[in-house]
C-alpha cells in the first residue's frame, strides 16, 4: 500500500482550504464589504508562502507512492510562484476596483491557478502532471474571460481556450504514447525504459506531441499564436497572472518530463528544442519591432525571452555526458525566475498607470513619463534595460550565464545568433525608453498608486538592479536545486 505522506502536501492542502474559505467569504459578505476578499486572498498567499518556507527547510519528500515530489527544485519554483501571485494581486487591486471585474471570483480563480501550478511543479507522474496542468489552464481561461461585456477580452479568451484545448490534447496524446511504450505513468519508470537498449519509436513519437504541448505553454514559435492576442485582449490584471506564474510551471513541466522522464532520448528533444529556441528568438524579436501596442510588444518580447530558456535546456547533455547539466539547467531556471520578476514589474506598472476609462496599452501612452512621474519612469527604465540585457541589470547576467552554458556545450554559432537577435531586440526596448524620456507628455495626469503598490513596485525595480550586481546567491540556489534533483533521481 503506498504511503500517502500528507505532510508533503501541507502547502497544497492549505491553499485549497483557504481558496474555498475566500470563496465562501465572497458569497457571504455584502457587496460594500467585498473589499475584504482582497485582503483575505493576500493573507491566504502569505500563509501558503510560510508553509512553503517551512517545508523548504526539511529534506526531500515524496507522497502518494512517489507520484508527488517535494525537492529543492519544487521548493524554489513554488515559493517564487506564490510571491509572484502576491505581487500580482497587489498590482491588480486598484485596476480591478475601477473596472467591472468580479472581485471575489478574480481572487479565488487566481488561488486555484496557483494550486494547479504547485501540483505541476511537484508532479512525478503523468496523471498528476495532467491534473495540475488542467487545473491551472482552466483557471487562466476563466481569468481571461472574466470581462464578459468586453469584446476583445471575450475574443482573446476564446482563442486561448480553443488553442489551449488543442495543446492539452497534444500533451495527453503524447503521454498516452509514453504510457504505451513504458507501461507506467511514473516518470522514474519511463526514464528506465528510455535508457534501455530497445526500439524507441513509440517514445520518440510521443515525444513530438509532448514537446508541442510544452511549446504552447511556453509560448514558443510556432505555437505562439495565442500569446499576443491574449496579452493584448485580456484585462491587465489577468495578463499579470497569465504572463508570470505559468512560466514557472511550464519550466518545471519541461524539466520533469524531458530531463527526468526522458533522458534516454535526450538527443531527439534537444534538436527539437534547438529549433524552437531559434525560431522564438528570431520571430519574437523581429515582429516586436513593428508593434505599437505595449502589451503586444511585451508578448512578442516574452516569446523571444523563452528562446533563451530553451537554449539552457539544450546545453545540459554533451557527448552523452550530463556534466554540464547543473550549470545549463540552473542557468535556464535562473533565467525564468528573473524573467518572471521583470514581467511582474512591466505589467504591474501598466496596471498602475491605467485609470478608470483609460488603459495604458499604447507605447505612446508613456510619452514624457519622466516628467509626470520620475520614479515610475526610472523603474520602467530598469525593467526595459533588464529585458534588453543591458548591464548592470539582472537580465544581462541571465543572458550571459545561458550563453556561457551554450558555448561550453559546443553551440558557438547558436550563441552568436542569440546575441545578434538580442541586439535586434534592444531596439524596441530602447524605443520605450526614448518615448518616456525624450518625447513630450500628451497628458500630464498620472494616477498615484496606493502606498503598498508603490512600495512593491519600488522593491521590484530595485531587485532587478540588486540581482544584476549580486546574482551569485540566486544562481547558486538554482544550480544546487538542479544538482539535488538529479542526485535524487
Amino acid at each position: 500500500m503506498p504511503d500517502f505522506n500528507l505532510i508533503a502536501l501541507v502547502p497544497e492542502i492549505l491553499l485549497l482550504m483557504l481558496a474555498c474559505g475566500v470563496l465562501l467569504a465572497d458569497a457571504m459578505l455584502r457587496k460594500e464589504d467585498r473589499h475584504w476578499v482582497e485582503t483575505l486572498s493576500l493573507i491566504s498567499v502569505l500563509v501558503v508562502l510560510g508553509a512553503l518556507l517551512w517545508q523548504a527547510g526539511g529534506p526531500a519528500q515524496t507522497a502518494f507512492g512517489g507520484t508527488f515530489v517535494v525537492d529543492a527544485l519544487a521548493a524554489v519554483l513554488k515559493i517564487t510562484a506564490a510571491l509572484a501571485l502576491f505581487v500580482a494581486l497587489i498590482y491588480a487591486r486598484r485596476y480591478n476596483t475601477e473596472r467591472p471585474v468580479p472581485r471575489g471570483e478574480f481572487q479565488v480563480i487566481a488561488l486555484f491557478a496557483l494550486l494547479g501550478q504547485m501540483v505541476m511543479i511537484s508532479a512525478a507522474n503523468l496523471l498528476v502532471m495532467y491534473l495540475g496542468l488542467e487545473l491551472m489552464s482552466l483557471s487562466l481561461y476563466a481569468l481571461a474571460a472574466m470581462r464578459r461585456d468586453d469584446r476583445s477580452a471575450s475574443e482573446a479568451a476564446m482563442k486561448y481556450f480553443v488553442l489551449g484545448a488543442l495543446a492539452s490534447g497534444f500533451m495527453l496524446y503524447g503521454m498516452s504514447m509514453l504510457y504505451g511504450a513504458s507501461g507506467s505513468l511514473d516518470l522514474s519508470d519511463i526514464a528506465l525504459v528510455s535508457r534501455a537498449e530497445q526500439d524507441k519509436t513509440f517514445l520518440v513519437f510521443g515525444l513530438v506531441f509532448i514537446v508541442g504541448g510544452l511549446a504552447f505553454k511556453f509560448g514558443a514559435v510556432p505555437f505562439h499564436m495565442w500569446v499576443p492576442d491574449v496579452y493584448q485582449g485580456t484585462p491587465t490584471g489577468a495578463t499579470l497572472l497569465i504572463a508570470t506564474g505559468p512560466k514557472l510551471a511550464s519550466f518545471a513541466l519541461a524539466y520533469r518530463l524531458l530531463v527526468e522522464g526522458l533522458p534516454g532520448v535526450v538527443l531527439d528533444w534537444q534538436h527539437m528544442m534547438l529549433i524552437l529556441a531559434g525560431l522564438s528568438l528570431a520571430f519574437g524579436n523581429l515582429i516586436a519591432i513593428a508593434q505599437t501596442n505595449l502589451k503586444r510588444m511585451l508578448a512578442y518580447s516574452g516569446i523571444a525571452q523563452v528562446g533563451f530558456v530553451l537554449l539552457g535546456l539544450i546545453a545540459g547533455m554533451v557527448d552523452g555526458s550530463f556534466q554540464l547539466a547543473p550549470l545549463a539547467y540552473g542557468a535556464s531556471m535562473f533565467y525564468i525566475l528573473t524573467y518572471v520578476l521583470t514581467t511582474l514589474g512591466t505589467f504591474g506598472l501598466i496596471a498602475l498607470m491605467a485609470r478608470s476609462g483609460f488603459e495604458c496599452e499604447q507605447i505612446e501612452d508613456l510619452k514624457g513619463l519622466h516628467r509626470r512621474s520620475p520614479w515610475m519612469a526610472l523603474v520602467m527604465l530598469a525593467l526595459m534595460f533588464s529585458l534588453a540585457g543591458v548591464p548592470p541589470t539582472v537580465g544581462f547576467y541571465a543572458k550571459l550565464i545561458v550563453l556561457e552554458a551554450v558555448v561550453l556545450a559546443g553551440y558557438l554559432w547558436v550563441a552568436v545568433f542569440a546575441v545578434m537577435m538580442s541586439l535586434v531586440g534592444a531596439f524596441y526596448y530602447l524605443r520605450v525608453v526614448k518615448t518616456m524620456y525624450f518625447d513630450g507628455p500628451v497628458d500630464l495626469s498620472t494616477p498615484e498608486p496606493a502606498t503598498d503598490a508603490r512600495l512593491v513596485l519600488g522593491i521590484n525595480g530595485a531587485a532587478v538592479l540588486v540581482l544584476g550586481v549580486l546574482p551569485g546567491p540566486l544562481l547558486t540556489l538554482c544550480v544546487e536545486a538542479i544538482q539535488l534533483s538529479m542526485v535524487a533521481r
